[in-house]
């Protein structure tokens, strides 16, 4: 992160300071004033051939002035030469040769007259020349024969241009030459070998020269190679050899110059030119170049280094870099040094250029015109274009070398001045005139202007006025105070105010009057100071993966009455915004970070006064590139040294490389990993096996992720040599009860170690010392036929190839196929443990009736039906699982007050034994699972409905719901509440103590084990009390004393009284019926009632009428579980399922007992009656 400029109190005030504060005074076009010379050509005009001439003069004065031309210091007579003409209100002169002629024929130096009635103004002197683009003569070159190691220049002598061409090396099929440290091109166009390499006759060499007027490139004849070598053979892998020359026998030597000769030179550069100094080498080793200068260190904000070091160049030449320097060549041999003294000459520049100069009549002023050069320039003095010696006298005027006086200037001595100053290597030639005026002040800009300028700014006020004699000029504030100077106020020479530091206190109207003897004028300025444009939190340095998101922050402060804009630079250009781009008011988003959103990150928040801007750097970490260059070197028999080039790392540096391999022979196109190095090296030795044709390829890790393979290196095959090791995994297993298959992994390619790889199979019953049975196999199994069942076989399998056996194998124990078992676990006990759960024990079976190996025992069992009667559950057959040779186990997971059949097997590899003795068990009633779809709801703000569903597995005879509830605010709880309920009841309502609390409701049912799972829930959030109470209370008001309400009331109240007396009825003539002994045996509709066994319930999904208890009769089906609930009932074609059924309560009491229990939530209270119509 970085702030790109100076304070914001800096910007828009450094521009206008910039701009020159003590400038002459500019006379107005409407007064009389001498000509200026507002535009012409350059000195050195070159032009094109092709096109017409054109030489640029154009001048500015008060009668427009006339112009004519001298050619090679003759007046030029434009008027006759049809060709030439001169363009309108311009003396600037055009050359027409689209009827013909020749452009060599206008060549010659040419000087433009501008004049009126005032004076003559002149311009420089043009010398006019015509681009050329000679071709090059024809010439037959001999090829070049140069011993390997020697040092050789290749001359290009393009022909004389001008401009001068550009000169570069091709191939004469226009590819580009390579060059280096070794070879390379001088600055006179030559090319430079330092030494001669074999490779360098692999192409040829042909200099070309591109003109650039005439867009055209001159091909000289090319340059053939042919190298003397003691060492014909070009092995391309010695060229980065660190030991290259020696390894292709050339002898080496101390370095010599090539290019300048000797051991020293001398160079002469104008001032304000560049200077290039260059030193060629040659040698062997190529020789290495330095640059020093004598007595001091090189400029190092001018100097820098071309050419592969050889060459030095220094920018903008001034005479502290004259002197001595000198360049060192070196090598392993030796070194020399060459010495270039520097001369630095000066064409003439100026130190005091003369100004126009305006008096009015009797004023004094002078003309001064100094200039500097080496060797000194010389001054001479002209007026209107002739020299001053030859002018009228003029008493008023007096010439002291490089300065005219005047003295009681009169109208007559208005004239143009020319101060010409030259000398061998340049001249200078500049105008001024002298005019005399009497003229009141005058204001030459709008008047009334409003300037902006940001806070803490350095800001000018300009107030260009005009008038002769010249005018003094006074600032104020707010048309008041003092002068405005001095002190935080500094008036310049042309009238400009500079307010150096911009504080608020300066906002204002600003008054500059103009004043000489002839009268004042005066203008306004008025001054709005603006806050600063600040961005106060910068874009940060991040560091970020391929892929990811960076966001850039730029929040920006600014002055609220400026616009605003925010724009972003990538690499200081502008940043073109994709669709993986989102910019926003104070941030820039990247999505999905590559490789080429790296670079730095310039915000630039601007207004149309100011601009602040700060920038940060992205580095973005992406996969390594892959490594290239392969090869292969010191190659062994078991073993090769592998070389790579890394690839660039992307910003995370290389942790690891992973070489991989492929051979032709077994798998051919699959790599596999070979080893793996350090990110730190680039070569290894690898170890390899006999008798594989490798092929190598290099992978890069970094932190990221893994680059592309690289591209294989070339193929290096391996001798073969028997094998040193056999396959491994060898196993001996039957698949039928009379064979055993022998199978192994196979070896791969680098265990094989030669052609034909083979395996010899030995096997024999193991402890009975019979022989060796043995086959040879080219696969990877083989199977022995007719065996007994389940015996142990001692087995080998060696590997062989062509060149041998491997190493006597390992014995390995595999056994023939299994038959089913013959006997069945006996005497199996079986003890209940809980309503879940039971204990197993057996006897185990004798080992010879396994006939194989014994992997389990294992228990069978399923439901065979539930003590809840009528209850429909699925027998599917489980199982239960015994690993090894045990005698107990313990079957869990059942489903209490349930009867269950179980059965044993003993299990081997090839499957189940015959089964066990059935045996018969009964689980004992479990507590309940939760209830179901326990609902909470709010009708209005005084109860609460509570509505559950039967629990979906009751494991046993539901006796029972129990609640438990309490209120709270916040923290602060109330005291609970229990309720506890009949099976039959699935609805409750609370009444609330106070609208605010909430409630916090579980509920949980029961059986005669105990209570079961419970379930929690919370009554909803009350609204905003205050005001939806205050509504209701209100509408209460409004409609109680009307007379449908009071109607509607009474109906209602009505009805609920009749409700309540059908409720009375049904329930004196009971829902009961009576529960025998035998529970399976379902009851008939015709029999009686009895005291001693009724109970009561009711069905919330089949009820006839809302309210009632009669109770239905129904057969319970189960869905989803084996577990599910038995159905009671008086009689009747009704049919429960598990959502709506329960299980009744078991009573012996008679009915005055029944309403007198303290459990029950039934008693004949009007408020319990109305709950269960609820």
């Amino acid at each position: 992160m970085a702030r790109q400029q100076p304070p914001p109190w800096v910007h828009t005030a450094i521009l206008l300071c910039l701009l020159s504060l003590t400038g002459a005074i500019e006379i107005p076009m409407d007064l009389s004033q001498p000509p200026t010379i507002t535009k012409q050509s350059v000195k050195d005009h070159i032009v094109d051939p092709r096109d017409n001439i054109l030489i640029e003069c154009e001048a500015k004065g008060n009668p427009a002035p006339s112009f004519h031309w001298t050619r090679n210091s003759r007046f030029f007579n434009i008027a006759k030469d049809p060709r030439v003409s001169m363009r309108r209100r311009s003396g600037t002169l055009v050359i027409d040769f689209r009827s013909g002629g020749r452009p060599e024929e206008y060549e010659g130096e040419y000087q433009c007259f501008a004049r009126n009635k005032f004076g003559t103004a002149l311009s420089n002197r043009i010398r006019l020349q015509v681009s050329k683009s000679p071709l090059w003569p024809k010439e037959n070159l001999d090829p070049v024969v140069v011993q390997e190691g020697a040092p050789l220049t290749l001359q290009c002598n393009p022909p004389p241009g001008l401009p001068s061409p550009v000169i570069f090396w091709m191939s004469s099929s226009m590819e580009p030459i390579t060059q280096d440290k070794r070879v390379s091109q001088g600055h006179n166009g030559d090319l430079y070998f330092s030494n001669v390499m074999l490779q360098d006759m692999q192409t040829d060499y042909s200099c070309n020269a591109r003109f650039h007027f005439t867009h055209t490139i001159q091909q000289k004849n090319a340059f053939t190679l042919k190298v003397l070598t003691n060492n014909p053979y070009n092995d391309s892998s010695l060229r980065n050899h660190p030991d290259m020359y020696s390894a292709r026998g050339v002898a080496e030597r101390t370095p010599s110059f090539m290019y300048p000769q000797g051991t020293a030179s001398s160079q002469m550069v104008l001032r304000g030119m560049d200077l290039l100094l260059e030193c060629i080498a040659s040698g062997v080793p190529t020789p290495d170049i330095a640059w020093y200068k004598k007595g001091g260190d090189l400029p190092s904000d001018k100097a820098k280094f071309e050419n592969f070091n050889k060459a030095l160049r220094i920018t903008n030449v001034s005479e502290e870099d004259s002197g001595e320097y000198f360049c060192l060549a070196s090598n392993k041999m030796g070194s020399i040094r060459h010495t270039i003294s520097v001369r630095v000459k000066a064409a003439p520049y100026w130190l005091d250029e003369p100004k126009n100069l305006i008096l009015a009549p009797g004023e004094d002023g002078r003309l001064v015109c100094r200039a500097n050069g080496n060797p000194k320039p010389t001054v001479q003095w002209m007026v209107n274009g002739e020299p001053l010696q030859s002018a009228p006298p003029n008493p008023n005027r007096e010439v002291a070398g490089d300065t005219i006086i005047f003295r009681d200037t009169q109208i007559s001595s208005r004239a143009v001045y020319q101060c010409n100053t030259s000398n061998e290597h340049g001249y200078l030639l500049a105008n001024a005139f002298v005019s005399v005026l009497d003229v009141p002040p005058r204001m030459l800009s709008p008047r009334n202007q409003l300037i902006r300028v940001i806070l803490y700014n350095r800001t000018r006020l300009d107030c260009p006025f005009f008038g002769s004699p010249i005018p003094t000029l006074r600032w104020f504030k707010n048309g008041q105070g003092s002068n405005l100077d001095g002190g935080n106020y500094h008036v310049y020479e042309n009238g400009s105010l500079e307010i150096k530091m911009i504080r608020k206190e300066d906002q204002g109207i600003y008054t500059c009057v103009a004043t000489n003897i002839l009268g004042k004028a005066e203008n306004q300025v008025r001054l709005e100071v603006k806050d600063p444009t600040r961005i106060y939190r910068m874009p940060e340095d991040q560091v970020a993966k391929r892929g990811t998101t960076v966001q850039l922050e730029c929040r920006v402060k600014h002055d609220p009455s400026l616009k605003l804009t925010v724009s972003w630079l990538k690499d200081d250009e502008p940043l073109y915004i994709g669709n993986r781009m989102k910019k926003e008011d104070d941030s820039l988003t990247i999505f999905g970070v590559a490789e080429r959103d790296q670079g730095s990150y310039t915000c630039i928040a601007s207004t149309e006064l100011d601009q602040d801007l700060a920038k940060a750097h992205l580095t973005v970490l992406g996969r390594p590139d892959r490594p290239r260059d392969l090869e292969l070197t010191d190659l062994a028999e078991r073993s090769v040294r592998l070389t790579w080039i890394p690839g660039d790392d992307n910003n995370s540096p290389i942790t690891d490389y992973v070489v991989q391999f492929e051979e032709d022979q077994f798998q051919p196109g699959v790599w596999h990993d070979h080893s793996k190095f350090p990110g730190s090296v680039n070569s290894a030795v690898l170890q390899l096996s006999p008798y594989v044709n490798y092929q190598f390829r290099v992978i890069a890790v970094n932190e990221v992720g893994s680059s592309h393979p690289s591209l294989p290196s070339e193929r290096y095959r391996t001798s073969g040599a028997p094998p040193e090791s056999n396959p491994a995994d060898v196993r001996g297993e039957g698949t039928r009860k009379n064979n055993m298959e022998i199978t192994w992994t196979p070896m791969n390619a680098t265990s094989a170690f030669g052609p034909n790889l083979r395996y010899i199979v030995k096997w024999r019953r193991r402890e009975t010392r019979e022989t060796w049975n043995n086959v040879t196999v080219w696969g990877s199994r083989y199977v022995v036929g007719q065996t007994p069942v389940y015996v142990p076989y001692e087995i080998r399998v060696q590997a062989e190839n062509d060149f041998g056996k491997g190493p006597e194998p390992d014995t390995v124990i595999g056994y023939s196929g299994e038959d089913y078992p013959r006997a069945a676990p006996t005497d199996v006990k079986i003890r209940v443990l809980n309503s879940t759960a039971i204990s197993l024990q057996w006897n185990r079976v004798y080992p010879d009736t396994v006939q194989g190996q014994l992997r389990e025992y294992r228990a069978y069992y399923w439901r065979e039906s539930s003590l809840l009667k009528n209850l429909w559950v699925s027998q599917k057959r489980q199982q239960a699982s015994f690993p090894g040779d045990r005698p107990r186990g313990v079957v869990s997971r059942l489903f209490p007050y349930s009867n269950y059949k179980l059965e044993m097997v003993v299990v081997n590899g090839r499957g189940d034994g015959p089964r066990s003795e059935t045996k018969e068990f009964t689980t004992p009633e479990g507590v309940p699972s939760a209830p179901r779809r326990f609902r909470v709801r709010q009708p209005n703000l005084e109860t609460i409905n509570l509505e559950w569903d039967h629990p979906e597995h009751p494991n046993g005879i539901l006796i029972g719901y129990t609640l438990k509830y309490v209120a709270f605010n916040g923290t602060k709880l109330g005291k609970q509440i229990v309720e506890n309920f009949s099976p039959n009841q699935t609805k409750f309502m609370v009444r609330r103590a106070d609208p605010v609390s909430r409630y916090r409701f579980t509920l949980s049912a029961r059986t005669q084990v105990g209570s079961g799972e419970a379930v929690t829930e919370e009554s909803p959030a009350p609204p905003n009390e205050a005001t939806p109470t205050a509504a209701y209370t209100n509408n209460q008001a409004d409609i109680a004393t009307q007379g449908w309400f009071i109607g509607l009331m009474c109906a209602i109240a009505l009805l609920v009284l009749i409700l309540l007396i059908v409720c009375f009825i049904k329930r004196s003539r009971g829902g009961k019926y009576p529960v025998r002994e035998k529970k399976d045996v379902p009851l008939g509709p015709e029999d009686p009632k009895e005291e001693d066994g009724s109970f009561d319930y009711s069905d919330e999904d089949n009820k006839p009428l809302q309210g009632s208890q009669t109770s239905l009769d129904g057969t319970i089906k189960q869905q989803e579980s084996d577990d599910s609930l038995v159905d009671y009932g008086e009689g009747g074609e009704g049919q429960f399922n598990e959502d709506g059924s329960f299980i009744g309560q078991y009573t012996v009491k008679k009915d005055k007992e029944e309403t007198e229990g303290n459990e029950s939530s039934e008693a004949t209270s009007p408020v319990n009656a109305i709950y269960s119509l609820a």
